[in-house]
């Protein structure tokens, strides 16, 4: 591991000390002033996503990351027939590609492209937050898009939402002490609900980042087909059985490593200084072991292998050995 800002220890569960090490990054992180993180909660879930994928294929994919923490299935009711994919970079149809290790956007050589995030200010009031994530979302995406074209696969919107409706795409929301932030495949749309996310990240902006950064990493992966072939690999039917956990590890570590692989590409520009980017890394080692997310210390080091790697083939955490997405 290497130097990350150190996160405080309080109110945390005893787990081994995170002291920062020589960092071979300075002066970037040198420069990066110091963030102050509220204790995440004692669920599981932390800022980024949650516990269990449930992935109902119709038509070519549809998805949903539900993270409950009973360890029951979450199923997506959503449907995506009917929806138009845009062409591809070399003029065939775009499609999602059901394959992990092999897909498309692993490939070598394909990194998110740079963007300028211009991101209003953050404030406490619903229409604030929600108009700070549509905003980062707009960036996330226009990012994205182009390591989608060149895997020749979807580029598909994703909204945001800072309420919970009842029912989604994906069937019955979660209440409080089961998330903080999902997403949802069946409608494309990462719910960040206010209260919750001002409970957990108060206007802490690198947590906020992180947070929704990870939750379109989950959107990458529902594109490219990832999500898909992920689901195909579900042995239990909770998916509750040491295989599926070490299935939603990848998953969860990976979208770790592509939030960061965003930031290593927006970083320094706009309203995402390399600062406030350094810090929005350092956030994903904040969390608790957990055996649907990874240890701390490979949530932190996913992260940093998409910062430091700057191309998605450094995501890989399907051809990883299972001792590095413990």
């Amino acid at each position: 591991m290497s130097g990350f800002p150190a996160p405080p220890a309080a109110d945390r569960s005893p787990e081994p000390a995170w002291a920062p090490e020589p960092n071979p990054w300075a002066p970037n992180w040198a420069a990066a002033p110091p963030v102050p993180i509220a204790p995440p909660r004692s669920r599981l879930w932390g800022a980024v996503a949650g516990v269990l994928i449930v992935v109902l294929a119709i038509s070519l994919i549809a998805a949903t990351i539900p993270h409950r923490v009973d360890g029951h299935a979450y199923v997506a009711q959503g449907v995506d027939t009917g929806r138009a994919y845009s062409g591809g970079s070399d003029g065939k149809p775009a499609k999602p590609v059901p394959e992990l290790a092999r897909n498309p956007l692993l490939s070598a050589g394909i990194t998110p492209g740079p963007a300028t995030c211009a991101l209003p200010d953050l404030g406490r009031a619903p229409a604030q937050l929600k108009a700070y994530y549509s905003a980062l979302v707009d960036c996330l995406e226009q990012s994205w898009r182009p390591a989608l074209q060149r895997a020749n696969e979807p580029t598909l919107t994703a909204t945001v939402s800072v309420t919970l409706p009842e029912h989604s795409a994906c069937g019955a929301a979660p209440t409080e002490n089961e998330a903080v932030a999902y997403y949802c495949g069946g409608d494309t749309t990462i719910y960040a609900p206010t209260d919750w996310m001002l409970s957990d990240a108060g206007l802490n902006k690198a947590r906020h980042i992180a947070t929704i950064a990870h939750e379109y990493g989950h959107h990458v992966q529902r594109e490219s087909g990832i999500l898909s072939a992920a689901a195909d690999k579900m042995t239990s039917p909770d998916e509750d059985s040491a295989a599926d956990k070490e299935v939603v590890r990848r998953i969860e570590l990976q979208a770790n490593c592509f939030g960061a692989l965003f930031l290593a590409a927006v970083a320094g520009s706009g309203s995402i200084s390399r600062s406030l980017a350094n810090a929005a890394v350092a956030d994903y080692g904040r969390a608790n072991d957990s055996d649907t997310h990874g240890s701390r210390e490979h949530q932190l080091s996913w992260a940093k292998a998409g910062y430091d790697g700057k191309n998605t083939k450094a995501c890989d955490t399907w051809s990883a050995a299972p001792a590095d997405i413990s």
